[in-house]
């Protein structure tokens, strides 16, 4: 008999793990674009315009991944709570 798991909408801990990671990823790629873009147009003495690049960058783009990634572990669970109310023999709603 398949062990029995209490239901719930969290998902795996790995998909939260990857999903962290794509977040850290999402960042320093940003933060890389934004150092770059200001590297670019600036001449001389520009260190402070380049840390604000790339802080900017990375808050910017990590922000983005976050929401995607929110909406991707939401839409997980809720096709995993579907799942399980199926398996349980409750119709969806």
């Amino acid at each position: 008999m398949p062990e029995q798991r209490p239901l719930s909408a969290i998902p795996p801990v790995a998909a939260r793990v990857i999903a962290f990671v794509a977040i850290l990823l999402g960042g320093l790629a940003g933060g890389l674009i934004g150092y770059a873009l200001v590297d670019i147009q600036c001449e001389g003495d520009c260190a402070a315009a380049r840390g604000i690049g790339l802080l900017t960058g990375a808050v910017v783009c990590a922000a983005g991944m976050a929401i995607v990634g929110v909406l991707a572990l939401r839409a997980m669970g809720e096709w995993r709570e579907i799942s399980d109310r199926e398996q349980a023999g409750h119709a969806p709603r």
